[in-house]
């Protein structure tokens, strides 16, 4: 039941760069426009606090957290780029269409 939690709050945390114009969801922008950079930190900050919520419910499961190499962080980070799609597509591509009508 865990695992579908902690997949479900990493979707979550994937999109939220994508489905809002305020910086880390808090902060607004003078412009009102989140410049590429910045929702790239963003995916990034939020990739971290989604390992942190891992590595919670690996302590409370487990009791201690096992040594990971570089491959897991890559390969984790990757899963978390692809969750991140969604937003992606509903920002570049449905937005701009929505848009137009």
């Amino acid at each position: 039941m865990s695992i579908w939690m902690l997949l479900l709050a990493w979707l979550v945390l994937a999109n939220l760069p994508w489905l809002n114009e305020r910086a880390f969801v808090v902060f607004k922008l003078k412009n009102n426009r989140k410049a590429g950079w910045l929702r790239f930190v963003e995916v990034v900050v939020l990739y971290f606090i989604g390992l942190f919520i891992a590595m919670a419910l690996e302590t409370q499961y487990t009791g201690e957290i096992y040594q990971q190499d570089w491959e897991f962080f890559v390969t984790t980070f990757c899963l978390f780029a692809v969750f991140a799609v969604p937003g992606m597509v509903y920002r570049h591509q449905w937005l701009p269409i929505k848009n137009k009508r």
